[in-house]
């Protein structure tokens, strides 16, 4: 195995794991903004380590082709995150408040 597929597939482990952890996010976080912080961020950049990780094993078309796909993620994914933000924001989604030390959830 050369450098070159060892880093590959260590930026495809580490994109699957921030794949994860956005998912785990939206699952566990209570409010409508953190579960949205969470996807879009963690998804945006697995999804960049997963392009950059499937790039070092291709030709150079498919791998500016999978670029191109991500710069589109990356742009819908903020839009849809702004315009869903604003329709929590305007229907009045407050943010949960987080609970006192002593106090169970």
């Amino acid at each position: 195995m050369s450098i070159l597929q060892l880093c590959s597939w260590l930026l495809l482990a580490l994109g699957v794991v921030f794949f994860l952890a956005g998912s785990l996010g939206l699952l566990r976080f209570a409010d409508s903004f953190s579960r949205l912080h969470a996807v879009t961020k963690a998804d945006t950049l697995g999804l960049g380590l997963v392009v950059i990780g499937l790039s070092l094993q291709s030709h150079w078309r498919e791998a500016c082709l999978m670029l191109l796909i991500w710069l589109v993620v990356m742009g819908s994914g903020a839009v849809s995150c702004q315009l869903l933000a604003r329709f929590s924001h305007e229907q009045q989604a407050n943010p949960v408040e987080p609970a006192d030390p002593g106090q169970e959830d």
